[in-house]
């Protein structure tokens, strides 16, 4: 089995490595893959620095710096992931993983926000949920049921800790 989870440098995205991570010490047999998607470019960045290479570092040290905790995480506990940094519509580029990647499951970090909230905001976990050719399991915070700023300052509380660690 591969499990694909995405990490965007939240703690939201450390909580579901969390779960994977308590999953394998509880015995699951699987292979991790851990992924960055970096947003392309605006018109603003290009206007800044119309160096395509140059855009390419910048998002692929953003993508870097973004895994890093989730790199200690899986030190930690002794565990390794393959690391694919992707640019382009998160959404999108996660369900290419998942095939390009042979991926078997997805577990993500979710805010745990109403259906109406989802639609708004065009929630990427929502769009893996209804597209994902494979399951999605969203692992929300068990601080709140809905996500509020105070239980998401708790959890990044906890994810400084691990980094600190």
């Amino acid at each position: 089995m591969k499990i694909l989870v995405p990490i965007d440098g939240s703690a939201l995205a450390l909580v579901a490595l969390r779960h994977v991570i308590m999953l394998l010490q509880a015995g699951l047999r699987a292979e991790l893959v851990l992924a960055n998607v970096q947003p392309p470019a605006n018109l603003y960045e290009w206007m800044r620095t119309p160096d395509p290479r140059a855009l390419s570092e910048i998002a692929e040290a953003a993508g870097q710096h973004a895994l890093e905790t989730a790199e200690s995480l899986l030190r930690d506990a002794g565990l390794d992931a393959t690391e694919v940094l992707v640019t382009g519509d998160p959404a999108h580029a996660l369900l290419e993983l998942i095939e390009s990647e042979g991926c078997d499951m997805v577990v993500m970090g979710s805010h745990g926000g109403s259906a109406l909230r989802s639609a708004l905001q065009g929630s990427v976990s929502q769009a893996m949920v209804h597209n994902s050719p494979v399951p999605v399991t969203l692992v929300k915070p068990a601080e709140a049921t809905e996500t509020s700023p105070a239980s998401l300052a708790e959890v990044d509380d906890v994810a400084g800790e691990s980094a600190d660690a």
